[in-house]
C-alpha cells in the first residue's frame, strides 16, 4: 500500500458496513479518503473511532449514487478540494429483502435497487476514471459484488438484486477490456463477499451462524489494491468457513 500513500480514495456508501470499515482502513494505510453518502454526519462520526495519529485523512461530502447531478456535483467538488481520485471503491449498495419480483406495485423498489447498484456505480467509475485518465494515473476501481452475482441461493427475498450483482459482473470484465482496449494500467477488481453482518442483511447483528465482518472485506480490498502494478486481481470470492452456498 506504500504507493498510495498521500493519494485520494473515494469511497462510496461509507456512512455504514462495508464502506465505512474500508474508509477507516485506508486512512489507517496513508490514503486522503472522501466518504460518498447520503448520511454524511455518519462518515464525520468515523472520525471519532481512529487513533488520533492516523496518518490518513477522513473527509465526507453527500451524494445520493441513484442521483447524477449528486454524483456529477461530488466528483467536480472532489476534484476542486482534492485534485482528482487515484482510487475508486464503490461500496453503495441497497436490497429490499420484502419486494418480490413479481408482485404489484414494486417498480420503485426494483428501479432502486438497479440504479444504486449498477448505474450508480457505473457512473461513479466512470466519473473516477475520467479523473484518472486525465491526470495520467494509473488508478484502482473496485466493485463491492456478492457471491449472489455468480450463483442465485434457494431464498424467497432476493428479487432483482442477483441480476444487478450478475450485471456487476458482466461489467467488471466490460470495463477490463475497454480499459485494455484504451491502453489503460488502470485496475478493475470485482469483490464478493458472502453473507456479511452489515445493515443491508437484516438481522445480520444477531446472526449465530457462519459470517464475515466487515473489516474482512475491507482486508480483502486492501490487498487487491496493494498488488504490484503488474497483477490486476480480477474476482475475489470471499465466504466464511462453513457457509453452505
Amino acid at each position: 500500500m506504500d504507493r498510495w500513500v498521500g493519494k485520494v480514495a473515494v469511497v462510496t456508501g461509507a456512512s455504514s458496513g462495508i464502506g465505512a470499515a474500508t474508509a477507516k482502513a485506508l486512512v489507517r494505510a496513508g490514503m486522503i479518503v472522501v466518504g460518498l453518502a447520503r448520511r454524511v454526519e455518519r462518515i464525520e462520526a468515523l472520525r471519532n473511532e481512529l487513533p488520533a495519529n492516523v496518518p490518513g485523512q477522513l473527509h465526507a461530502i453527500r451524494c445520493d449514487v441513484m442521483r447524477e447531478e449528486d454524483i456529477l456535483a461530488a466528483y467536480a467538488q472532489i476534484e476542486r478540494q482534492f485534485g482528482g481520485v487515484d482510487v475508486q471503491i464503490n461500496s453503495a449498495g441497497i436490497a429490499h429483502h420484502t419486494v418480490r419480483i413479481l408482485q404489484p406495485n414494486n417498480t420503485q423498489p426494483l428501479r432502486d435497487i438497479v440504479h444504486t447498484d449498477l448505474l450508480g456505480l457505473t457512473l461513479c467509475s466512470r466519473e473516477a476514471y475520467l479523473s484518472m485518465q486525465k491526470r495520467s494515473v494509473d488508478g484502482h476501481i473496485v466493485h463491492l459484488n456478492s457471491i449472489t452475482g455468480h450463483s442465485i441461493p434457494p431464498l424467497n427475498t432476493l428479487n432483482i438484486y442477483p441480476a444487478v450483482k450478475h450485471g456487476v459482473t458482466a461489467l467488471t470484465e466490460t470495463m477490463r477490456q475497454e480499459l485494455r482496449f484504451a491502453g489503460s494500467k488502470v485496475k478493475v477488481t470485482s469483490i464478493s463477499p458472502g453473507l456479511t453482518r452489515t445493515p443491508i442483511n437484516p438481522n445480520s447483528d444477531t446472526y449465530t451462524g457462519p459470517i464475515l465482518e466487515p473489516e474482512d472485506i475491507a482486508d480483502a480490498i486492501l490487498y487487491a489494491l496493494g498488488t504490484p502494478p503488474r497483477v490486476q486481481i480480477h474476482e475475489l470470492t470471499i465466504k466464511p468457513v462453513g457457509e453452505v452456498e
